[in-house]
């Protein structure tokens, strides 16, 4: 299996840290979470696919956006939204 790379655009990070308090350093960790959830985001998928992966990190669950393209993972967005925890009880509830 291939390393997965992460990346971002770090002025769009700093912008994220300011409205959600969640760095993208730390939305890396969601994808850790052997439960997490990958789904795609077919609303804004125009121009290329773009996802949300759903886990848990540090006893919360984030929701991160991000594209994929060639074993990288390109943050776009991340925050702790209440649907994403929704999303992700819902399916580890039917995972047991």
């Amino acid at each position: 299996m291939k390393k997965v790379k992460f990346e971002w655009d770090e002025s769009k990070n700093f912008q994220n840290q300011e409205k959600h308090n969640v760095s993208f350093e730390q939305a890396q960790y969601a994808f850790a979470d052997p439960n997490r959830i990958i789904a795609e985001d077919i609303s804004h998928s125009q121009k290329e696919k773009r996802y949300y992966c759903f886990g848990k990190v540090e006893e919360e669950i984030i929701t991160v956006r991000f594209t994929y393209r060639a074993n990288i993972i390109r943050i776009i967005g991340a925050g702790y939204w209440r649907k994403g925890r929704k999303i992700y009880d819902s399916e580890s509830k039917k995972k047991n």
